[in-house]
């Protein structure tokens, strides 16, 4: 089990701390509950499914890293599919205060990067911010997710979010978590190719900038990340935070990053490249290769 589980763990009830040891222990869990998983924890639990997710919050928040503002948040983000994905704030010193991600847009990316189809239900364990109540617009699922908050009623983004405004008002069709690829050319080594397949995936209707970019780690693997743009521009995440996510909830340290690959046009109209070096500079990487993204 990874060490940064064990505190949450330990105060849970403890019919739920049976059911999830297997779990936790399993070398390969990297923050993300299958369907199937799910299903069981409830049975042996006796909870229901908002009810477990809930409890499981701490358990989310544990992979906060917060090293600014010793505040942890914790996400859970409940897909389509039943899976569930651990989503939690990160935060860089040494960079800008711009360049922090929120537990929501953690939980979200992380159900993106893993191919969920849409998204039912936000838990988390802080009211949403406004920065998120934007971000979750971009969604597919729109003002219809289910936000559940402890001791509070469930209600829906549309709740946190009255008149509401998001990529439908400016005729955006393809919205995030939607099956997209933009067809670049997949050309280079294991890490460029990651980083091309995550441009292709990338969410960019206002600019037109598809970017991303792909991290390897002193253990060898890799990991990848789009960019995901919003109607309201600031809350946009850039792809170098959405690998970090990835990176992050498998467990792995931020600081562990050995090589970065950033893909994307040189002419387009927002750039990545000098946040990504920054950032990755804060965080002891000053290995970044540009590849420029090509049709095939």
């Amino acid at each position: 089990m990874n060490p940064r589980f064990r505190p949450a763990l330990a105060n849970l009830a403890a019919d739920l701390q049976a059911a999830l040891l297997p779990v936790l222990d399993a070398e390969d869990f990297a923050a993300f509950l299958t369907a199937d998983q799910v299903n069981t924890l409830c049975q042996q639990s006796g909870l229901s499914e908002d009810a477990l997710a809930l409890a499981l919050l701490p358990l989310a928040a544990a992979c906060a890293v917060t090293p600014l503002s010793q505040f942890n948040v914790g996400a859970i983000a409940r897909g389509n599919s039943g899976n569930w994905y651990f989503g939690a704030n990160m935060e860089f010193a040494g960079a800008t205060m711009q360049q922090t991600v929120h537990a929501e847009q953690s939980a979200v990316t992380h159900a993106w990067l893993r191919g969920e189809s849409g998204l039912q239900t936000m838990t988390v364990n802080y009211t949403p911010c406004g920065h998120c109540r934007q971000f979750m617009n971009e969604l597919n699922s729109g003002t219809a997710l289910r936000i559940s908050l402890p001791n509070q009623p469930v209600v829906t983004l549309a709740d946190y979010l009255p008149d509401a405004f998001g990529p439908r008002d400016l005729d955006i069709t393809t919205l995030v978590m939607d099956n997209v690829n933009h067809g670049y050319l997949a050309t280079g080594d294991a890490l460029t190719q990651a980083a091309i397949a995550a441009a292709n995936r990338s969410h960019a209707p206002y600019s037109q900038a598809h970017s991303g970019v792909a991290l390897e780690t002193v253990s060898g693997a890799i990991y990848h990340g789009g960019y995901i743009e919003n109607a309201a521009f600031n809350p946009s995440l850039p792809p170098l935070q959405a690998a970090l996510i990835l990176l992050n909830m498998h467990g792995e340290s931020c600081m562990a990053i050995t090589r970065a690959v950033l893909a994307e046009n040189p002419d387009a109209k927002l750039q990545q490249r000098a946040a990504t070096a920054a950032t990755l500079q804060a965080l002891g990487c000053h290995q970044l290769d540009i590849v420029t993204l090509q049709k095939a």
